[in-house]
């Protein structure tokens, strides 16, 4: 922890922490703002709201799997602190887009579309065309920000400070979502008008905050931008998979976050539909999940005494499907009831199982940090400066693959009438495979040190 409060008092580390903090946080506001308003002030129809939040969870990832290649190269190849003060001057004008729809759609001001959706056709509005497209925009300005908020710190940070640093980032962004969700559950419906306003001046200020940040110029050669999507994207996936190491580090990451995504798609229809709660409790679940992640991310570094290792990753993970089990458990024999309409955070935590709910969600996200934050040390550390970057983007493509297939199967289950509650259970399978790539990482990690001894000797 002396480390972690050393490294938030100095300019190498703090702007830079500064902005991703309001970068994920005016993301999150955003997003949990649309998300609540859609599915509690628009649609009244628990299969149509579970497709929306896959829709919307599906539309803010896809740009990571498209144009991570380009974002990356950008990273390695230019001065990353000019990288970040240019996305964050777009965030104000893509945010600023967003309050309009957001307006527009709480003051009724709006058009009637019927949008094709393949097989599908949905009911939806102008407003609602518009802030997904924003949704689109923000995925794209946090593509580019992804890979310089782990690469930059072993350019800026010595070794024995990155794990630490990571931690902070990983700890700040999920205090950040924990704020913006905080925010975003009594916003979303009767004041929205307040949320749009909030996301504009975030922008403003985070764009100011970045200003502070540091050079970063590349490490190597500077080359030439490979704008085919397809082609750079796949080379540097290609680049990644012949270390074997960092390829069973990103598969492993990518696991994770296809289980937060199953798990973030079903909060909010889970919270109206099944246990009968407010807008305020869907944001209470999203609230705890970043209060877990936060200590899950500070707690590992404390327990690898600043090493980077995927030493506690297999029983992290295992431990994190257990408590989705449970969590599963408790809300498919939920029996909570109120004296009328939908349960508001006191009623809801009047419930007799309210506690054991939460602490199963806590449980979740602590398992979960402590499980993917050495995960992206080690990524960050055992690749050349140069190449940093690219190797994140490669993570951030398979990782957004993986969850656009998440977010896809959890349409097609709800296509076919499978509830939200049990799609719960994908999360705890996927958390098995997690812990046999977690365990096969670290045997890795370990013949490793074994011949690198030898070879001392």
């Amino acid at each position: 922890m002396t480390t972690a409060t050393h490294l938030l008092r100095t300019r190498r580390f703090f702007p830079m922490f500064a902005t991703q903090f309001l970068n994920a946080f005016n993301d999150n506001l955003y997003k949990t703002t649309m998300l609540l308003f859609v599915v509690y002030a628009v649609y009244n129809d628990p299969e149509t709201e579970t497709l929306f939040s896959a829709i919307a969870s599906a539309v803010f990832i896809l740009p990571f799997v498209v144009i991570s290649g380009i974002s990356g190269q950008f990273a390695d190849m230019r001065c990353k602190a000019r990288i970040i003060r240019t996305v964050k001057l777009c965030e104000i004008g893509i945010m600023s887009l967003g309050a309009l729809g957001l307006y527009m759609a709480w003051s009724g001001w709006d058009l009637a579309i019927v949008a094709p959706l393949g097989i599908l056709t949905i009911d939806t509005t102008l407003s609602i065309i518009v802030l997904l497209f924003v949704l689109l925009l923000a995925g794209c300005q946090s593509t580019f920000l992804a890979p310089i908020k782990y690469a930059i710190l072993p350019q800026h940070l010595r070794r024995e400070e990155v794990l630490a640093g990571t931690g902070l980032v990983e700890a700040g962004t999920y205090v950040a979502i924990l704020l913006g969700t905080i925010l975003a559950g009594p916003l979303a419906v009767d004041h929205t008008e307040w949320a749009a306003g909030g996301i504009v001046l975030t922008a403003i200020v985070g764009y100011t905050v970045s200003r502070q940040v540091p050079d970063a110029p590349a490490q190597g050669m500077i080359e030439p931008i490979d704008w085919n999507l397809w082609r750079s994207s796949t080379r540097i996936i290609r680049e990644s998979m012949e270390d074997r190491p960092i390829w069973y580090a990103i598969v492993a990451i990518s696991f994770f976050w296809t289980i937060g995504a199953v798990l973030f798609i079903q909060f909010p229809p889970l919270a109206k539909n099944t246990l009968a709660a407010s807008p305020e409790v869907a944001s209470l679940f999203l609230v705890m999940f970043s209060i877990g992640i936060a200590l899950g991310s500070v707690s590992i570094n404390a327990l690898l005494k600043g090493a980077v290792s995927a030493r506690f990753a297999p029983v992290s993970v295992v431990l994190m499907g257990g408590c989705v089990i449970a969590f599963y458990l408790l809300v498919k024999n939920w029996n909570g009831t109120g004296d009328a309409g939908l349960l508001g955070i006191t009623a809801f935590l009047a419930q007799p199982m309210a506690a054991a709910l939460l602490l199963a969600l806590l449980g979740i996200a602590v398992m979960g940090g402590m499980f993917v934050v050495p995960l992206y040390a080690f990524l960050t550390t055992r690749v050349a400066g140069e190449k940093a970057a690219r190797v994140i983007a490669a993570n951030n493509i398979v990782n957004s693959a993986a969850m656009v297939g998440g977010s896809l199967l959890s349409v097609g289950l709800t296509a076919l009438g499978v509830q939200a509650v049990e799609q719960v259970l994908l999360a705890a399978g996927m958390s098995l495979i997690s812990a046999w790539l977690g365990r096969v990482l670290y045997k890795v990690e370990r013949e490793e040190m074994t011949g690198a001894a030898g070879l001392a000797g």
